[in-house]
């Protein structure tokens, strides 16, 4: 059986120490990242490697529990961006500093998990600084 501690290794290996919702680096921030749930327990989501994404702590909690959220330009249900089924540049696009929503998906994302909070669009002037914005 796999430690837990290996499979935190393996999730932020997967995601190249970046949020997989926001894309921030985790060498910038305060805080340590998390391992995220993408379907919640709550919603029968497993701890499978394959449900497990790595998170900031602003993507996480703020992502909470809800798997489908109101898009902000239609009003119909979407659902939150799967980092482990869906592609980041298929729903988003980089605008300078902002992310914006692609598609449903992606703008239910955005707005649901505040990818362009003040203070995010500061992280990503200073990731520039070191050569860790724009991430890909």
């Amino acid at each position: 059986m796999i430690s837990w501690q290996e499979i935190v290794r393996q999730v932020e290996d997967r995601a190249g120490g970046r949020c997989e919702y926001c894309r921030m680096h985790q060498s910038l921030q305060g805080a340590t990242f998390h391992v995220e749930h993408v379907v919640p327990r709550a919603a029968g989501g497993s701890s499978d490697l394959e449900n497990l994404a790595w998170a900031c702590p602003g993507c996480n909690l703020r992502k909470s529990d809800p798997v489908k959220v109101r898009d902000p330009e239609s009003g119909a249900l979407a659902p939150l961006f799967n980092p482990r089924a869906d592609q980041w540049s298929a729903h988003f696009a980089w605008q300078g500093y902002s992310i914006v929503g692609l598609t449903a998906v992606g703008r239910a994302t955005v707005v649901t998990l505040d990818l362009n909070h003040r203070r995010r669009l500061l992280v990503r002037q200073a990731e520039e600084l070191f050569g860790l914005f724009p991430p890909y």
